[in-house]
């Protein structure tokens, strides 16, 4: 694997960092502003929402700038926004420089993961989007516990002076290690927004958004479940945590391994298993043993997709994949959003803690269903697997490789 990635992944750390350190430090943050949990909470919401809407927004405006280029810039923008919120006198200036932060988290993956795949050989793609997704991955076992201590021991300004520190490392890194790669000839907006128009994209998409949002269904909720479920103490929930992002880890190294092997047919491994896994949690979150080891199978089995829908997608936009790349990781944002609602819609109408693990399976069933609709039409031909005829820019190819 090229240093390059390398690079990528010390920047998928930082961002990984910074996305989710501040779900342990919302008591701190909120006394210094003097404002309640539920207020300071719209630093989570205030960072997904730019997520989501940054990523094709960053990515349009980057149509015109080489993705090196452009990739340094939004790792400047990760720096200046963590910077402003570690700095931030008042707590408006503080969501200020979220939003700022965020707006480079969806752009860089998706920019990224198409940097990654074109510095391999086509057969080993999916293993170089999970190795820059690997800087995610650690960012929640290492990161995002050791930001949460310093922040609770010497104050969180200072967790975020430290991230801005790692983007600093993250943009030296893409400036010496990441080579300059020409952007493709006759490739505008109009074949970024084409690739929308493709239905296997659309499915990928779709896949992604219930897939990873039925991982998160269960894992907003997990502090209160394993509390008052499983008998945990308050202070056993971090070490929880930790758990899921060692999951995490293994499940992205082994889909990045066998995505490249046979794509489909660990989707459908991977989001049965997650199903069947979800809905046992609702019994296993009774036992402390049994909880923790679910813990463990939902973070792997979860982010074992991340690799093959992410290559799914570049794959079928190959032609103009820029955009569609981006507008997936912000899809991840769309179903973490999306679970955390549902989640909260069934606890608050008295089905208990464990019931968002019924969510999460049914949303895990659901993409698995896509999953088998999206091969019955590429088995079909009732969808290219190239972008519509037309669309791709002379001299690119136009047929998706697995």
């Amino acid at each position: 694997m090229p240093l390059a990635l390398l690079a990528l992944a010390i920047g998928a750390f930082g961002i990984g960092t910074t996305e989710f350190v501040i779900m342990g430090l919302l008591p701190e943050v909120a006394s210094d502003y003097g404002v309640s949990i539920p207020t300071a909470g719209f630093l989570v919401t205030g960072y997904a929402l730019g997520v989501m809407f940054g990523a094709p927004l960053m990515t349009v405006l980057g149509t015109k700038v080489p993705r090196k280029r452009m990739l340094m810039l939004l790792m400047g923008l990760f720096i200046a926004g963590n910077l402003l919120s570690a700095l931030a006198p008042a707590f408006s200036v503080m969501l200020t420089g979220r939003v700022v932060a965020s707006l480079a988290h969806g752009a860089f993956f998706g920019i990224g993961s198409v940097v990654a795949a074109d510095l391999v050989a086509p057969h080993k793609k999916a293993g170089a989007i999970a190795m820059m997704f690997t800087g995610l991955t650690v960012a929640n076992v290492v990161g995002v516990p050791l930001g949460t201590l310093v922040g609770q021991s010497v104050g969180w300004r200072v967790t975020f002076a430290a991230v801005a520190t790692l983007g600093v490392v993250g943009l030296a890194g893409v400036a010496k290690l990441v080579p300059d790669v020409p952007r493709a000839e006759g490739v505008r907006l109009r074949h970024e927004l084409a690739a929308f128009k493709n239905a296997q994209v659309l499915l990928a998409m779709a896949m992604t958004v219930l897939g990873f949002g039925g991982v998160f269904a269960a894992i907003t909720y997990i502090a209160p479940m394993m509390t008052h479920v499983a008998g945990f103490a308050e202070g056993s929930v971090t070490w929880l945590l930790v758990l899921f992002g060692i999951g995490m880890v293994v499940g992205n190294l082994v889909g990045g391994r066998f995505a490249d092997r046979a794509l489909m047919p660990l989707l459908y491994t991977s989001l049965g298993a997650l199903a069947v896994v979800l809905a046992l949690f609702t019994f296993t979150a009774h036992n402390k043993v049994a909880s923790a080891v679910t813990v463990v199978l939902i973070g792997a089995l979860g982010f074992a997709t991340v690799p093959p829908l992410q290559k799914r997608v570049l794959d079928h936009a190959h032609g103009a994949p820029t955009l569609a790349s981006a507008v997936n990781i912000g899809a991840f944002n769309l179903g973490n959003a999306l679970s955390a609602w549902l989640g909260g819609v069934v606890i608050a109408a008295g089905f208990g803690y464990t019931a968002p693990n019924w969510v999460g399976a049914v949303l895990a069933a659901a993409a698995l269903f896509l999953a088998f609709v999206s091969a019955a039409l590429e088995r079909r031909g009732g969808t290219s697997s190239a972008i519509v005829a037309g669309s791709v820019p002379a001299g690119q190819p136009a047929t998706a490789h697995h």
